[in-house]
């Protein structure tokens, strides 16, 4: 199926070891500071985890494996946690067509990276969207694309370097093992630094905690430090000069030309059916567009049938006139995802994957966006957002005695979060006859209780329900919530009356009260044009085609091509999906985090809590 819609409108040791120990020191510990020249001779680069990712996320990041990160990083394999630095392997000298990653030191400019590299400051921007002179700092890690051709002069830059641009003095005067009782003050004191620079040289003091035998780097006093620094030959540009001149100029689009690629039909047996959620999704998409037309933007809707295979998905790209697309919406099937982000990379095209919840092309694809949340990053906003807001409470997890496989990593990394965060948390067995008297138990009757099923099936729900509502009817006093999952919103038919009786709340990325006006709004166009009602499905696909159409192009209506840029400043108030794009890595797509807490008060109030 074919369809067309055209709407118009660091200074010398005195002694050697003392260097040497320092770097022996820092390849055991993995600090983010580290000598990149010496991190690269080892065959390896420095990684700082950030919110969410996991070891997968980072091996598809790098194009490494797991085994391969666990093999530098012993341990990691049991858990990492944000802030720690992973040594990451580099591509060898024998792969001379692999990008090569480098993590910024302290100090270091664009201009010297162009000469270090012998490459210029365009290819590394480029390479680099997210990259600028604002979040060009110590810690970063960008990738160095392979020279396919000699590098070209930059404009205002020597070709040649001079000893001081190759110089790089040592910034640490030695290192520091932590005795017991000594404080962030006290070693401060003794190196005659402050506390701020003592922390800033080791971001793991952020939290505040001293381990005793861990090593510590003592930067040189500012003032001291700055008298060893060479100066900056007077032609070396600034960063923020560099960046300047490879800005590109923002340029508005006047027709946008949007295509979607979604698997219209499928086979059942020898005939094709057409499918409905998918349907529905695409006739959502319309309604936005025509919502946008009636706002003066001009748009052009091809949609195509993917058939739901891979071969259908590559015959569609060969097709020239998707070379001409500023968007896509698709594919849907797995498969099918690799070869659409190799087009839409080549062609410069903005790819918006809807479904899937895992896209390991979000990782190397910088114009990629994906909607559904991938688990590691859902579940670091979901134990965020949580901590903030039971912050002081006493968790209680609830086991029904039925596991449930689906929910177990919830469960683990909430477990470790809590225990990071020295929240109490405990977890109790409620089976057979119905007594609150081990939910008391549990409970501390003088502070808030939440309450945390270890499985989110309704059968769980109907087990623990009632130890918790006969606590709540004995004691009425008693600080209760109960916390829970997504799929909860499928059965308010049965339980929704417990919700409000137990105060409690579930987190999901979609979610749409049918009361909203927006959502009665919506329903009705919907029910008006297609002479039906959308399926009673989490999510429904008709809002969520809606959301993500209106999203993306009133965005590049606005933004044109710095959409990327100012992904923030593209308000909309969705009807079931809420957006929070963020860049994966400095030259990787977008991943949504956008979450919520949907809470059902004691009042009967239904309350969607949003987080920025």
């Amino acid at each position: 199926m074919r369809t067309f819609v055209c709407l118009n409108n660091s200074r010398d040791k005195k002694m050697k070891f003392i260097h040497i120990l320092c770097v022996a020191a820092a390849l055991a510990m993995g600090h983010p500071v580290l000598n990149a020249q010496t991190a690269g001779d080892a065959g390896f680069f420095l990684h700082t985890v950030a919110k969410g990712q996991s070891l997968y996320s980072i091996s598809r990041m790098y194009h490494v494996s797991v085994d391969d990160i666990v093999r530098l990083n012993p341990g990691s394999n049991e858990k990492i946690r944000a802030g720690e630095t992973l040594k990451i392997p580099q591509a060898t000298d024998t792969d001379k067509h692999a990008p090569q990653y480098h993590t910024i030191q302290a100090g270091e400019t664009l201009y010297q990276l162009t000469v270090k590299y012998g490459i210029t400051a365009q290819a590394i921007c480029a390479a680099n969207p997210g990259l600028s002179a604002g979040n060009f700092r110590i810690g970063q890690v960008i990738v160095i694309p392979a020279q396919t051709a000699a590098p070209a002069k930059e404009t205002k830059t020597a070709a040649t370097t001079s000893p001081e641009t190759e110089k790089k003095e040592d910034e640490w005067q030695t290192m520091h093992k932590v005795q017991r009782r000594e404080t962030i003050y006290s070693i401060s004191r003794e190196y005659g630094i402050t506390e701020e620079e003592l922390i800033a040289a080791n971001p793991e003091l952020k939290k505040g905690k001293l381990k005793r035998g861990t090593f510590l780097f003592i930067p040189y006093p500012k003032q001291e430090q700055a008298q060893t620094q060479p100066e900056r030959p007077a032609s070396e540009p600034t960063n923020e000069e560099l960046f300047s001149q490879n800005t590109v100029e923002k340029k508005s689009i006047r027709t946008i030309k949007v295509a979607l690629m979604l698997p219209f039909s499928r086979m059942n047996g020898t005939q094709r059916e057409p499918q409905t959620r998918i349907v529905e999704f695409y006739e959502g998409f319309l309604i936005a567009a025509d919502s946008l037309k009636r706002q003066g933007v001009s748009m052009d809707i091809y949609a195509y049938d993917t058939k739901g295979t891979k071969a259908g998905t590559e015959s569609l790209l060969s097709n020239g006139n998707l070379k001409n697309m500023d968007l896509i919406i698709g594919p849907v099937n797995q498969s099918s995802i690799a070869p659409a982000a190799q087009f839409a990379q080549k062609h410069n095209i903005r790819l918006v994957v809807p479904f899937a919840p895992k896209v390991d092309e979000v990782f190397n694809s910088p114009l990629l966006y994906q909607v559904n949340t991938p688990q590691s990053y859902l579940y670091s906003e979901v134990y965020e957002h949580f901590i903030r807001k039971f912050g002081k409470s006493n968790v209680v997890f609830l086991d029904d005695g039925t596991p449930d496989p689906d929910k177990a990593d919830f469960i683990k990394g909430m477990k470790s979060e809590l225990k990071d965060n020295g929240i109490r948390f405990s977890q109790i067995r409620l089976e057979g006859e119905v007594d609150g008297t081990k939910v008391i138990g549990a409970m501390d009757t003088l502070r808030q209780n939440v309450f945390i099923p270890i499985s989110a099936r309704s059968t769980a729900l109907t087990k623990l329900v009632p130890h918790l509502t006969l606590v709540r009817k004995e004691h009425p006093h008693f600080d209760m919530h109960l916390f829970g999952y997504p799929e909860w919103q499928t059965y308010t038919q049965d339980f929704l009356a417990n919700f409000y009786e137990l105060d409690t709340y579930f987190y999901s990325s979609f979610y749409t009260n049918n009361l909203f006006p927006a959502a009665v709004n919506f329903t009705h166009t919907y029910r008006h044009w297609y002479s039906k009602d959308m399926a009673n499905i989490y999510p429904k696909y008709g809002m969520l085609g809606f959301d993500i159409g209106y999203f993306f192009l009133k965005g590049l209506s606005q933004q044109g091509n710095k959409l990327e840029e100012n992904l923030g400043r593209v308000k909309v108030v969705p009807i079931q999906t809420g957006f929070k794009f963020e860049r994966v890595n400095n030259w990787g797509g977008f991943i949504n985090r956008k979450i919520f807490f949907v809470h059902f008060s004691q009042d009967y109030e239904l309350i969607k809590l949003d987080f920025e």
